[in-house]
């Protein structure tokens, strides 16, 4: 005979812990591939800084996949992103150091998302835990 609490208990695992465990999951990989982005970013300015201070030559999509050849001449300011598609200027310098400040922002707030998860999927263990022990329980009352 089922028991209601296990029932209650499995529909809250499902519907509950379990889509909050995607929920975070989806979350945290949106903040490691930000927190990856910006380190790739960072990799890029300090090999422009490093290989390529006069500037460098490179192909541009101007639409359609069609190319055009462009030089690029003055390295001392780039745009970058700063969220919402808001671009700011700023030397090479002030770039790295706003995209440090970023990582470590984006890296903090991936970490409280980190432990919510690591909370949520202790208590779909614990939950289920509790269900096999009360199946058990049953067997032994009821064999």
């Amino acid at each position: 005979m089922p028991n209601f609490a296990t029932e209650n208990l499995e529909i809250f695992i499902n519907d509950v812990l379990k889509e909050d465990l995607k929920y975070l999951d989806r979350y945290i990989t949106k903040y490691n591939e930000e927190i990856m982005e910006f380190v790739q970013l960072k990799n890029t300015i300090q090999t422009l800084q490093e290989h390529q201070p006069t500037g460098y030559k490179t192909q541009m999509n101007i639409g359609a996949n069609l190319f055009m050849e462009a030089k690029v001449d003055d390295l001392n300011t780039i745009l970058v992103d700063i969220g919402k598609g808001v671009f700011i200027p700023f030397t090479l310098e002030e770039a790295l150091r706003f995209i440090d400040f970023k990582i470590k922002i984006l890296t903090k707030e991936c970490d409280v998302l980190r432990e919510e998860s690591i909370k949520k999927r202790s208590e779909l263990k614990v939950t289920l835990m509790y269900i096999a022990e009360e199946e058990k329980l049953n067997e032994i009352e009821n064999p």
